[in-house]
């Protein structure tokens, strides 16, 4: 049996296939649960899967797939989920013609009442679809928005409204859904409003108060609605996650501020969420009820997203792990999210370093460093011939991810991030397969990428040059009889709780 050098151990890929998109992420007490849009093949039509992970977000196990198109479907695409009424409902783009840029689509929703058992009882057919999965067919379509003109409802992303907008400590009453609307070169962005989930009523094309910070040129598309208690102020504001296509690029990024029916009016204009080569349609994580404390739930986020830098028009033929090893993309590992002054600071959720030490090639590299300006400390990823395969610097005001030594990405322009003075010169590095991951200066920047490195992460090596000093660095390799616990001040790099 052949080793797959590629395929990562702790990130959430397709069993074979293309991963399209992470639809929804779902905490149900201990146990993770992502539901995502793949292609058995690359010719095949998009379907959603659906694979879990008890404990730790990172010991993912596939399920049997929770849709598939309907006759008279051409494919179905990416949505969301809720908990509603003790069971899951899944609300997901329908698309029933698609020729080119045109497009025809509806949302629909689907159910589960029973979420354990699709865990159990498991088909040894790859393709079968869940029984527990029972479709309930059109909840939104372009009769919502007929007398506003609006057609074409898709990717809906549905979270709890509010009791009363003036006092969100009173808690939620109702459903709100945001979605994309119109054609696919110029999509646009609407809010509807539900008592119960199922009957939706159109409120409005999402309008914007203040400024966005987003060229008026870029389609947004795959919006995400999260709520979280800033830190610095004590309020709980609205993020707003979208993805900005431009050029054949998807870029990620982040507005704050407060939705009121189909008004979001900006107190932080788009921000990147992430800086890497690969790093697309970030999805939220949602919970089922009395997983977290009231108290808790909007003081942090676990965020996910798509590690490819270029989204819809992406060719999965192209990409070496599917030629090599028969799947393509990977979704990011589930990052812990806190507002602190209208900026987001992100690290890997817990367990992810024991769980290292059970895979087979995986490692992580964590560092305290003093990094003056003119100075730099760069980490360099081995591969197993013994040459640099890519390199991370920190040099004190900038981060610099670079893989164009490597010759599977020459030419590519290494990718970098502006950081903020007073931020501690904080590392983390974590190498699993073909992805990379950094977090830096406690998770106020973050960089995902896809780095093909020959053979595997054989070596980790640090450099430092000028003035820069590594004060403290915490290592863990895949296979290490190392059991010792994390030191303390690694903790909130490495081992954040959701």
């Amino acid at each position: 049996m052949s080793i797959e050098y590629y395929r990562p151990e702790l990130h959430l890929t397709a069993e074979a296939g293309v991963l399209d998109a992470p639809a929804a992420v779902l905490l149900d007490g201990d146990t993770w649960h992502v539901f995502h849009q793949y292609r058995p093949h690359p010719a095949a039509p998009a379907r959603w899967g659906h694979q879990f992970s008890e404990d730790t977000p990172y010991e993912w196990e596939e399920c049997d797939d929770v849709l598939a198109p309907a006759e008279g479907e051409a494919k179905v695409r990416a949505g969301s989920v809720a908990a509603i009424d003790g069971g899951l409902n899944l609300y997901f783009t329908s698309v029933t013609e698609q020729s080119g840029a045109h497009q025809s689509t509806e949302i629909h929703l689907a159910r589960i009442d029973n979420l354990p058992a699709t865990t159990a009882d498991l088909s040894e057919d790859p393709l079968a679809v869940d029984s527990q999965v029972r479709r309930l067919g059109p909840v939104v379509g372009d009769e919502t928005g007929a007398q506003a003109g609006i057609t074409n409802f898709r990717s809906p992303c549905v979270v709890p409204d509010w009791v009363t907008n003036e006092d969100r400590n009173e808690g939620h009453a109702g459903w709100l859904m945001l979605a994309v609307t119109g054609t696919m070169a110029e999509p646009g962005l609407a809010m509807l409003h539900s008592e119960d989930g199922r009957d939706w009523l159109f409120q409005g094309v999402l309008r914007f108060e203040e400024e966005t910070g987003i060229d008026p040129q870029s389609r947004i598309v795959s919006p995400r609605i999260l709520r979280l208690r800033d830190e610095v102020d004590g309020q709980i504001h609205d993020v707003l996650l979208v993805t900005l296509e431009s050029e054949g690029i998807d870029v990620s990024g982040y507005l704050v501020g407060h939705l009121h029916e189909a008004v979001f009016t900006v107190s932080s204009p788009f921000r990147r969420i992430d800086y890497g080569h690969d790093f697309t349609r970030p999805r939220n994580t949602t919970f089922t009820f009395g997983t977290m404390e009231e108290d808790d739930r909007f003081d942090r986020a676990a965020i996910v997203g798509q590690l490819n830098g270029v989204g819809r028009l992406d060719d999965p033929t192209a990409h070496r792990s599917l030629a090599a090893e028969g799947w393509a993309n990977a979704m990011s590992i589930p990052r812990v999210t806190t507002l602190q002054g209208g900026v987001l600071f992100q690290t890997p959720a817990a367990g992810l370093v024991e769980q290292i030490t059970h895979t087979q090639r995986a490692q992580s590299w964590t560092g305290l460093c003093e990094v003056p300006e003119g100075s730099e400390v760069t980490v360099e990823l081995i591969d197993a011939t013994g040459a640099p395969a890519a390199s991370i610097s920190h040099r004190g005001s900038t981060l610099v991810l670079d893989r164009s030594m490597n010759p599977h990405h020459t030419g590519d322009v290494p990718a970098t991030a502006p950081l903020a003075e007073g931020d501690s010169d904080s590392l983390t590095i974590i190498v699993d397969g073909s992805t990379v991951e950094v977090f830096a200066d406690g998770g106020a920047v973050s960089m995902a990428s896809r780095v093909y490195i020959e053979g595997g992460c054989a070596e980790i090596r640090v450099h430092e040059s000028g003035a820069a000093r590594v004060e403290r660095c915490f290592q863990r390799s895949a296979g290490s009889l190392d059991t010792s616990r994390l030191p303390d001040w690694a903790e909130e790099e490495l081992d954040a709780e959701f």
